[in-house]
């Protein structure tokens, strides 16, 4: 069933966040859906370095945290985060990649597209096996002369991500908004499942 929810007389805005391990392929699945979807991408590095390399006030903001080699704190994100939306009125919607990493993010977010009067719909988190993840790795580091070339060092990330983003990922299954996808199988089977999960709320363009 493909559900359409109207929030105004004009358009519908879908917003997802899509979570995966180093190694689970998000990258690669979040340009297939950007470009099939028509949504816009946030990165919060890439709006971090728009945003300073335009001296813009809150780039200026964050430029002042980053020099003093402090975290650029979350108010100042969630508001280039709100200003790229607004840039956007006609956007079909948005995948968020890096952001949120905390509850508190999370909170923050919800909250801001609240006032804009639309939501995070869905969070897909891409599950890969550990083991799965290690061999990709270690294949990419053989490969293209990244530095994953140590099991230590790739075991360590792949925990770490799952510290930090195990709060987020509570938060948004508490809301029943998180669905769990399998990682494992060719790109394009892996984006089919994807995309029946969001074909619930927005057809290709």
């Amino acid at each position: 069933m493909i559900i359409f929810v109207w929030f105004n007389a004009f358009s519908f805005m879908y917003n997802l966040i899509l979570f995966g391990p180093p190694g689970s392929g998000k990258g690669t699945q979040s340009a297939n859906i950007t470009r099939k979807y028509q949504l816009h991408h946030i990165s919060t590095g890439d709006l971090l370095r728009e945003e300073v390399g335009k001296k813009s006030p809150l780039g200026l903001e964050a430029q002042q945290y980053m020099d003093a080699g402090q975290l650029v704190p979350d108010a100042v994100v969630i508001g280039m985060i709100s200003g790229k939306i607004d840039e956007n009125p006609n956007a079909r919607g948005f995948i968020f990649d890096g952001f949120p990493r905390t509850q508190g993010q999370a909170v923050a977010l919800d909250a801001m597209l609240k006032a804009k009067h639309t939501e995070i719909h869905q969070v897909l988190a891409m599950e890969v096996p550990e083991e799965e993840l290690v061999k990709r790795l270690l294949h990419r580091g053989a490969t293209s002369g990244r530095s994953d070339d140590n099991e230590e060092v790739i075991a360590k990330r792949i925990k770490e991500y799952y510290a930090k983003t195990e709060a987020v990922a509570a938060h948004y299954d508490a809301l029943g908004k998180l669905e769990r996808i399998k990682g494992i199988g060719s790109i394009e089977d892996i984006f089919n499942t994807l995309g029946k999960s969001i074909e619930k709320y927005i057809q290709p363009a």
